[in-house]
């Protein structure tokens, strides 16, 4: 999924697809961990909407960062 993502990043901004960095394989991997802990938060019988609603934006400024790269 993160190979996915880094395509998709690069595809919005009209790029092609260059080798990724370790800086950026890094952020890539806290976004994946963020959208698990976001799904497991989710699933949980009584979810607490405002650690998801931080969860989710810490997702999209790392989201923000990887595309500005």
């Amino acid at each position: 999924m993160i190979g996915v993502f880094y395509f998709l990043s690069q595809s919005m901004k009209g790029d092609l697809p260059m080798q990724s960095t370790p800086h950026q394989h890094a952020l890539e991997a806290k976004h994946a961990t963020l959208d698990r802990r976001i799904a497991e938060e989710t699933n949980r019988p009584l979810p607490d909407t405002a650690t998801i609603a931080e969860l989710k934006k810490q997702k999209l400024r790392l989201k923000e960062e990887i595309i500005s790269l």
